[in-house]
């Protein structure tokens, strides 16, 4: 087991590519699991229940987001801070920060998931749902939404897991919880014909293992930080001070609903219930990439955000320019499938010909410049992770907000489907001119005040 001074010791010596292995590699690990379960139950739905299916689950996804927002909130804003903590070398903070965790958890998530029973039907609606397609988005939700505080307790908790020194227990945790599903899903679907509901089924009874996993880790004895009863009371300065760095995903999540709701409504205009379908195998296909580089990003967050609240701020941006030229690489491959092999992706969630059609096209023109997006994506969860919580805000809307969103808007009158399918690389283009920008500015401020050491 791991002890304090052995994580200050690692982190703060240790080579960064070697940290960056550690730490990361069973992370990405965990996260492409993660994303590669979801995936397999897209391809179950699209292949056991129909087109229609894949389009109904695709109108979830904003919904998904908009449930999985509030526990990113909690995860990441105290995962984030719980590193910086143990770069202080106060364990005790660390510790209050997980309780409090604990306690925001139970009660956003119930608070969550009551409101969402109570609206489903008007959300699921305004969402762009269809007289085809309700019925399998809202047998879906139905079973998912009572499940929403099993996956905020797993995806958080495990995150302060791999922030407190536990990278590869972490990513046993998702592991264990994507073989359940993926043993799961296929027998709920074919074998007792459960439809779309197995696959919620499955998904929530993932996420209980998971979760049952990961949090019995925080009452043992043999854990770096543990949950002690006094830390469980709320208090406003631990509160605020997870709220401050979370409030940077959560507002990327809560962007991208409104812009998935946004997209949604355009798809059935020019593209009909089929469009929203595509729209759902573009977002599997481009995941995978996406997540790979999210685990990156959690396997270095923790070197980032100790470094910094040890001020060695020369090792911090060693590990940030290492990840950002991987995160590059990787998507720099996703542009290579995505441009090359769309079709043949796309039939692996589907046998219909005009859906596969309609997917191919989207994900050819979504990855037109995602060699650039692995860097993008890096630099936002940065400041994130250092406690930069207006930057990392500011740069995680700018594609989400203000620049999606108005793309959606003005193009899709003018050039129809495609201009839908466009909006996307084009937000992608501009926020990563702002965001490499910021972080121009950022070192320059470092390298003015001579902070490097």
């Amino acid at each position: 087991m791991p002890d304090i001074q052995k994580i200050d010791t690692n982190l703060g010596t240790e080579s960064i590519g070697k940290l960056l292995w550690t730490y990361s590699v069973p992370a990405i690990i965990g996260t492409m699991v993660s994303s590669l379960y979801n995936i397999i139950d897209r391809m179950y739905i699209g292949l056991g229940v129909g087109p229609l299916a894949i389009s109904g689950l695709a109108l979830t996804f904003p919904f998904m987001n908009f449930l999985s927002a509030f526990g990113m909130l909690i995860g990441a804003g105290s995962s984030a801070r719980i590193s910086i903590r143990l770069g202080e070398g106060d364990k005790e903070k660390a510790e209050k920060v997980l309780g409090n965790a604990l306690t925001l958890t139970l009660l956003v998530s119930a608070v969550i998931s009551v409101f969402s029973l109570v609206f489903l039907n008007k959300i699921l609606v305004l969402l762009g749902g269809s007289a085809n397609t309700l019925k399998y988005a809202r047998e879906f939700m139905v079973i998912i939404i009572p499940g929403t505080v099993l996956s905020a307790l797993l995806f958080g908790f495990n995150s302060i897991m791999r922030a407190s020194g536990y990278p590869r227990k972490a990513m046993i945790t998702m592991i264990i919880s994507a073989i359940v599903n993926i043993g799961l899903a296929p027998i709920f679907i074919f074998v007792f014909d459960m439809g779309i509901g197995g696959a919620a089924h499955a998904t929530n009874i993932a996420f209980f293992v998971g979760m049952v996993w990961v949090m019995s880790h925080f009452f043992s004895q043999k854990s770096n930080l543990q949950i002690h009863r006094k830390n469980l009371k709320l208090d406003k300065h631990v509160v605020r001070s997870i709220i401050s760095i979370g409030m940077s995903p959560f507002s990327m999540m809560m962007a991208a609903s409104i812009t998935v709701v946004i997209m949604n409504q355009a798809l059935i205009e020019y593209g009909g219930d089929l469009a929203v379908g595509a729209l759902g195998i573009q977002n599997g296909v481009t995941t995978i990439i996406i997540m790979f580089i999210v685990g990156l990003n959690q396997g270095s967050q923790p070197i980032w955000g100790f470094n910094f609240g040890a001020r060695n701020y020369t090792r911090m941006f060693e590990a940030l320019k290492k990840t950002a030229i991987v995160a590059t690489i990787v998507s720099t491959f996703g542009f290579i499938l995505g441009t090359f092999f769309p079709y043949t992706l796309a039939g692996m969630f589907t046998t219909d010909v005009e859906l596969r059609i309609l997917a191919a096209r989207a994900l050819r023109i979504s990855v037109i410049v995602f060699p650039l997006v692995g860097s993008q994506i890096v630099f936002t969860n940065f400041f994130q992770s250092i406690g930069k919580a207006k930057i990392s805000m500011l740069l995680s809307l700018t594609r989400q907000v203000l620049f999606l969103i108005p793309s959606l808007l003005l193009l899709p009158p003018i050039y129809g489907l495609e201009g839908v399918w466009g909006a996307m690389p084009l937000s992608d283009s501009l926020s990563v001119v702002v965001t490499t920008l910021t972080l121009i500015l950022f070192i320059r401020k470092f390298k003015n005040e001579n902070l490097f050491v």
